[in-house]
């Protein structure tokens, strides 16, 4: 053989088809070549000087064998940047590879062409040419690009060009491989049962389609009746069968523009948004979902934005309108009057519920919950108020708050300062931030201060704080330091711990 495919380490690089002497295996890639047009020989090639001498290996008759002598074509006929050669490898290996495969059509050009350079050459010369599907200067006799640009001087730039190439690979840092996922599972792709690879599904929409052609064959001169010359009934149904196969392909492929067109495949960055939605705009976004089909993503964003801008003055409206009815004249009392609802709200849930807010709003001595708008309407209500919960001492002209205890009868008491939790003797606390601890978001911090120094975690403590809770309601909210003890089944020092912990907050009285 006198070819050799030569497949480099890196895309992009000298690459290309090289050409050997089959006698002397010089290489033959750059000059003048004999190849033998004999049947005998396949792809049978020698250098010039082998010729002139009569030499011949394998099956080679110099002495009765055609030949043809071949020199290199590198001569601009299309593009003053393409030569001949190089537009014969293209199609070449647009015809080995495949349309589309353009980094191995680069890699069988070689002459450090790169797929994107081929792809855009190609869509340039072929596809986008006026006398489509031949190329603008497809005619024998148009000599332009050859009178324009001698021999000579093209390939010298193809030499710069090259060398230039080279020397900018070699400078070049290594790339770093990518890695291919091995199997459409959750480790390799956010979605399940997709090929990021092979950009499909592995269940794709009407994957049954392919079935009723599996099977089907064409032949050449098929189908057509030799006395009429129209077409039989039985090739009329395959063409039928054939245009139902394209447009489920078509309707397939509408399907996967839509889901990457609109980057449906993020699905961690979507639930991050989703989760930021309340359920009434969640809702509404998918009744909105079946005109994505018909947009664009910039032009459903903007959609949907305004769906959600809507909903929101709508909630504003209705808000002011409650106001209104309730005899409210000002931004100010009707957030004040938000709070209060907030607050009746959490007083009318059953004691004994180991929901946090009902234990954080039992407690007398902190400030009333901050009002946490559902959704967007608070920015229309009043997007520049500020309510201060709990004034500043700054504030000079702000009297202090004065708190009560929840179980001294009303009697006025200062603000306490934070109660320090004093650490067991012996016992090093341990920590709660790892994010895989349950239920350690449903603590408070001063609870998960006592966790940590009592090294219980969250879900024991809160089924012990519930017992003592219900413990508690069944006389007058109150208790001894040994009952606590028996009812958690702790040791010692955490029982008393627990004990006065509840005792401080209020949640527990002294019996």
């Amino acid at each position: 053989m006198g070819v050799i495919r030569k497949k480099t380490a890196t895309r992009g690089g000298e690459g290309g088809v090289k050409y050997v002497c089959d006698v002397c295996s010089a290489d033959i890639t750059s000059t003048v070549r004999i190849r033998c047009a004999h049947s005998a020989c396949n792809e049978y090639d020698l250098c010039v000087l082998c010729f002139s001498q009569g030499e011949s290996s394998h099956s080679h008759n110099p002495s009765t064998h055609p030949y043809r002598v071949i020199e290199q074509n590198s001569v601009p006929i299309y593009d003053k940047n393409w030569g001949a050669d190089e537009e014969l490898l293209l199609l070449e290996g647009a015809e080995i590879y495949g349309l589309g495969s353009w980094a191995d059509i680069a890699d069988h050009i070689g002459g450090y062409r790169n797929k994107d350079e081929v792809r855009a050459h190609y869509q340039k010369i072929y596809l986008d040419s006026p006398n489509f599907p031949l190329p603008l200067r497809a005619s024998p006799n148009n000599l332009e690009l050859l009178n324009e640009i001698p021999r000579e001087e093209f390939q010298a730039r193809k030499k710069r060009r090259i060398e230039d190439r080279k020397e900018a690979a070699k400078n070049a840092p290594p790339a770093t491989p990518k890695k291919k996922p091995t199997a459409s599972v959750p480790a390799c792709h956010e979605v399940q049962g997709y090929m990021p690879g092979r950009l499909e599904f592995e269940t794709e929409h009407a994957n049954e389609a392919e079935e009723a052609v599996q099977h089907m064959q064409f032949d050449p001169g098929d189908g057509l009746n030799p006395r009429t010359g129209e077409l039989e009934p039985e090739m009329e149904l395959k063409m039928t069968v054939m245009d139902i196969y394209n447009s489920r392909l078509t309707q397939r492929a509408e399907r996967k523009k839509v889901i990457f067109e609109h980057n449906l495949l993020d699905y961690r960055k979507n639930a991050a948004l989703d989760k930021k939605r309340t359920k009434e705009e969640k809702d509404l976004l998918n009744k909105a979902k079946p005109f994505a089909r018909m947009m664009n993503h910039d032009d459903y964003q903007d959609f949907c934005n305004g769906l959600i801008e809507e909903h929101n003055l709508r909630q504003a409206v209705a808000q002011l309108q409650d106001w209104r009815g309730m005899k409210i004249g000002s931004l100010e009392e009707g957030q004040k009057y938000e709070q209060e609802k907030i607050a009746r709200a959490q007083k009318a849930q059953p004691m004994g519920s180991l929901d946090r807010e009902r234990f954080a709003s039992s407690q007398r001595t902190k400030a009333p919950p901050v009002i946490e708008t559902p959704s967007g309407a608070a920015a229309f209500v009043a997007p520049d108020l500020v309510i201060r919960t709990n004034p500043s001492p700054r504030d000079k002209n702000v009297p202090d708050k004065v708190l009560t205890n929840g179980h001294a009868n009303g009697t006025v008491t200062p603000a306490k300062q934070k109660y320090q939790i004093p650490p067991l003797a012996g016992v090093s606390p341990t920590s709660l931030s790892q994010e895989n601890i349950a239920d350690a978001h449903l603590l408070t911090e001063e609870e998960r201060e006592l966790c940590e120094k009592l090294r219980l975690h969250p879900k024991p403590y809160l089924v012990t704080k519930e017992a003592i809770m219900k413990e508690a309601l069944k006389g007058d909210g109150k208790l001894k330091k040994k009952q606590v003890k028996e009812l958690t089944s702790l040791e010692n020092q955490k029982g008393s711990r627990l004990f006065d912990f509840f005792v401080v907050h209020g949640w527990l009285g002294k019996a």
